[in-house]
């Protein structure tokens, strides 16, 4: 057991299921500023230049530092790069900036120990520190494992005994698309792979009595990325271990759908109490992630009321206990009822949209909800982004919608409609129980989780036509909200559910007002850019966990356009529902071979009608193919001007120019019967 106290989980993955409470980590120094135990969350970022450029990476680095980085990671794949880091040292030194450097090592042990005498911490990935990964399905005994263990254990101690002698810090960073084959081999690519990858080297780390270790768990999948973190702690835990967490969602792409991914998957850890350091990974500038990182992690500041108070010790899980049929470490979706094949069973999840405060008078209002009128036609055209109900309050439109996008309205106002085909009722509870008519196809019913524990929510009616919008006014609304789905799963109710939350900003409060406190913190906006973040940790962590027959959004000062891309993009960012190609790009660094941002737009331009492909975009080796984990088509940096392009992680076509490569993956695409042609596309 290492030196210091360590989280009792009782075999659970976070201090509280209920309630917000850090998961407290032992505090680890990297230079003078430390992460873990009562500091708050720090954030990091990468360089993107050459490391042999100095200039370059002093200036880029200072960016970053002024955009809000407390550690810089410069990536150093040989002796020669990282002996480099000295000077970029020096020059930030001169310049005054005391920040911490990181050095970034794949593949190259001579280079870690190198840098380990220069910086204040390494990254090791323990896919390919000291092991291998050649893609060869290759099945180890167990004495070969362990001789195996052997080997990897004396290429890794010269780095440990470095590290100790010099004060350096280490994480040990697994990814998803870089597990060994030694460990594929045992555990395939899977959470506990990935576990069981860092805990390798760990144990290593502490037989040789060297606890300055950081862990992470990146993913480019937010589902896989969750539940491996998740069983990193409840791992570490049982083998007395507390180590910092280093989130991240690995080549999360850029735009939109890279902040969304990346709130998904770090936002939801976040929420259980669990990380101490965060890098958003987005195809762009590196000083424009710490702004994202810093949203993030801004919203627990001072939310944990009860660690302050508590030794370490003392922090046990005293809530209720997971359901029987419920694990944090695989997906698993609720099963609700299906109604009239439309929401719940094995539908997608639906969308909904508040329309209410639009000009109703117009049917162009509805071009926003992904419903294009056409006035020379009289009709509209849908996308694979549109609506698939409108909440309408208490408002009636002076025009006819379309035909199947589902009208929702206020039940007093839809009783007194003359009219009620294709529109349905919002109830609250006692409205439900007490109505003299309901519909005959769906009926919508506003709950909290406090509701389910009344006997007024006994009495309801329960048939194949009910529907529940699950609201929370809770700070800690996730926990809240699943709690809720937890206790529909004990008492065997499999009614679909809609997950509601609601945004404001301080001056336009729309949030609901039952008796229950109210922490502003976590629903109220500083910027527009916040609604992304905050609604893709508080949907989206629950879409990973399995919860959820639909989604509604609202926040009252957000254009309704970034409401409906949003929650799309949430659903494309937990795999709930594709509508898009979706783009597993990396971030660029020193390593990259070609410009990331630029070729990534350029194939983007030409593929981003092809709904539900995932393509890879990789500068370097490094990052693919492994690390482009499920994509279904890659594109990889190999040497200056040479692609090499990919099917799954099969090499399909090795050194193509550049010039012909995005069009050599078109006809690889097409062979496969994967292209549709643009102008085809609905």
């Amino acid at each position: 057991m290492n030196p210091g106290t360590v989280n009792i989980l009782e075999g659970r993955y976070c201090n509280s299921i209920t309630s917000y409470a850090r998961f407290l980590t032992r505090e680890v120094f990297i230079g003078d500023i430390a992460m873990g135990a009562h500091n708050p969350i720090r954030i990091q970022s990468m360089t993107t230049t050459d490391t042999m450029d100095t200039i370059g990476t002093v200036e880029q680095t200072i960016r970053m530092v002024d955009a809000g980085c407390e550690y810089v990671r410069i990536t150093a794949p040989s002796v020669k790069e990282a002996k480099n880091l000295a000077n970029i040292k020096k020059e930030l030194n001169l310049r005054g900036y005391k920040v911490p450097l990181i050095a970034d090592i794949h593949f190259t042990p001579n280079a870690a120990e190198a840098a380990a005498r220069i910086v204040e911490k390494v990254r090791v990935n323990p896919g390919n520190y000291a092991d291998k990964k050649r893609f060869e399905n290759f099945e180890y005994t167990p004495s070969e494992y362990q001789a195996e263990l052997e080997r990897i254990y004396k290429k890794f101690s010269p780095l440990v005994k470095v590290c100790k002698e010099y004060g350096t810090a280490m994480r040990i960073g697994t990814n998803h698309g870089s597990l060994s084959d030694r460990i594929m081999s045992h555990y395939g690519d899977t959470p506990q792979g990935m576990v069981e990858s860092a805990m390798e080297f760990m144990r290593m780390c502490e037989d040789l009595n060297y606890y300055n270790l950081v862990v992470s768990m990146k993913a480019s999948n937010p589902q896989v990325m969750v539940q491996a973190y998740r069983l990193l702690v409840e791992t570490m835990a049982k083998e007395g271990m507390n180590y910092p967490l280093h989130l991240g969602v690995t080549e999360a792409g850029d735009g939109e759908d890279g902040r969304i991914k990346s709130a998904v998957g770090i936002g939801t850890l976040l929420e259980d109490g669990l990380g101490d350091t965060i890098r958003v990974s987005l195809t762009e500038d590196p000083e424009f992630e710490a702004p994202v990182a810093i949203a993030l992690a801004g919203r627990y500041t001072g939310r944990d009321v009860n660690t302050e108070k508590l030794h370490p010790e003392d922090l046990q899980t005293t809530d209720s206990k997971l359901p029987t049929n419920f694990s944090p470490y695989e997906y698993s979706r609720r099963k609700s009822a299906e109604l009239n094949t439309f929401i719940g069973g094995h539908q997608v999840p639906r969308v909904i949209m508040d329309i209410s405060r639009t000009n109703l008078k117009d049917p162009a209002v509805l071009a926003d909800a992904g419903y294009l009128y056409s006035p020379v036609l009289d009709k509209y055209n849908m996308g694979e982004q549109s609506t698939d109900f409108v909440y309408l309050a208490d408002q009636q439109p002076s025009f006819v919608l379309p035909g199947n996008l589902k009208q929702l309205y206020d039940y007093d106002t839809w009783k007194m409609l003359s009219d009620k085909s294709n529109c349905h009722p919002l109830f609250t509870i006692s409205q439900f129980v007490n109505a003299d008519i309901r519909d005959k196809s769906l009926n919508l019913v506003r709950i909290t989780d406090a509701d389910i524990d009344t006997e007024l929510f006994n009495t309801l009616p329960v048939d194949k036509t009910l529907v529940f919008v699950l609201e929370t006014n809770r700070g800690h609304g996730l926990a809240d909200q699943r709690q809720a789905f937890f206790k529909l799963l004990e008492i065997g109710l499999d009614v679909p559910v809609i997950i509601k939350r609601t945004y404001s900003f301080p001056d336009n409060s729309q949030l609901p007002t039952p008796n229950s406190q109210l922490n502003t913190t976590s629903t109220t906006l500083n910027t527009a850019e916040d609604f992304q973040l905050y609604a893709a940790t508080d949907l989206g962590g629950l879409l990973l966990d399995g919860f959820g027959d639909g989604i509604w959004a609202d926040a009252p000062l957000i254009p309704l356009k970034s409401i409906l891309t949003t929650s799309f993009g949430i659903l494309q960012a937990t795999r709930s529902r594709i509508s898009k190609t979706e783009y597993i790009s990396c971030p660029s660094c020193g390593r990259t071979l070609f410009d990331l941002q630029e070729t990534t737009q350029m194939i983007r331009s030409r593929t981003d009608h092809l709904k539900g492909l995932k393509i890879g975009i990789m500068g370097c080796i490094v990052n693919g193919p492994g690390e482009m984990a499920d994509a279904d088509y890659g594109y990889v940096g190999t040497g200056p001007g040479k692609i090499t392009l990919y099917r799954g992680k099969e090499v399909v076509k090795k050194n193509v120019n550049t010039e012909s490569a995005l069009d050599e993956l078109i006809d690889i695409i097409r062979e496969d019967g994967n292209w549709i042609e643009p102008a085809l596309q609905l």
